[in-house]
């Protein structure tokens, strides 16, 4: 598989996209989305597990309540990691992460995730690249592991926003009253250290089995529509089906 460079990857939609067109088939999949996830549910075979990972103000919630819209409560969940509490650190950095997997059935989104530990930590030299190198081996067995033995199938969506953008999004926490409540000053200074961010996010992406999907995340209506057309296209490949009644009134298992 050829080596990705984010900076070479466009972050926009592509010029003869129609805003209003998009917008619709948006909708229109979300509708298929929340059918087949019901099926999933109720058919209780298989599981999905959505990775939501970018840099700050690239739209982690803003596409989990868009793509998802129409999902029964009980078939979704959401999880969003932060700094790691002193009883999760006192174990290894994967421990914290097991139990919020999805059980058949169910989808989970990650609001950011267990990368955040070749992230962040790596950004900030808090572990060193012999210590990084054996964090994504240990990713990568476990995401194995769940792939292989609880049938779950991993999407991991890197929200691919440039860095013009983001500044203008950050300003609009300040300036916006509805959305001055995810203003945090120490955004402003992770965004100084983008080029070691986009250097690390490629070195994560290039060293994942499980393949993440790149989405161009400057207008949220295609980066919406993006997603929600590859959570479809897996559903629809998993082809759930209501369970049918056998004979003596049980359902198939």
């Amino acid at each position: 598989m050829p080596k990705i460079i984010l900076s070479k990857i466009p972050t926009k939609a592509p010029k003869t996209a129609d805003k209003k067109n998009y917008e619709k088939k948006t909708d229109d999949l979300v509708k298929k989305i929340g059918e087949l996830s019901e099926k999933l549910y109720a058919e209780r075979k298989s599981s999905i597990l959505i990775v939501l990972q970018g840099m700050d103000a690239s739209g982690k919630d803003g596409v989990a309540k868009r793509v998802f819209r129409d999902c029964p409560p009980l078939v979704v969940d959401a999880y969003a990691f932060k700094r790691p509490t002193e009883e999760e650190f006192a174990h290894d950095f994967l421990w914290r992460v097991h139990h919020q997997t999805p059980a058949k059935g169910h989808i989970k989104l990650f609001i950011r995730s267990h990368y955040e530990d070749i992230l962040i930590q790596r950004v900030h030299s808090w572990i060193d690249d012999k210590k990084a190198a054996q964090r994504l081996d240990a990713i990568n067995q476990f995401e194995k592991m769940l792939v292989e033995n609880n049938e779950t199938t991993i999407i991991k969506f890197y929200l691919h926003l440039s860095h013009d953008r983001q500044i203008e999004k950050l300003e609009e926490r300040k300036s916006d009253p509805t959305k001055q409540w995810k203003h945090n000053d120490a955004d402003w200074e992770e965004t100084k250290l983008w080029d070691k961010y986009m250097r690390y996010y490629e070195a994560a992406i290039n060293g994942s089995e499980q393949p993440w999907v790149i989405v161009p995340s400057d207008q949220r209506w295609y980066r919406n529509y993006f997603v929600a057309q590859k959570v479809y296209d897996v559903l629809n490949k998993l082809k759930p089906e209501y369970p049918a009644l056998l004979n003596g009134g049980k359902t198939k298992s």
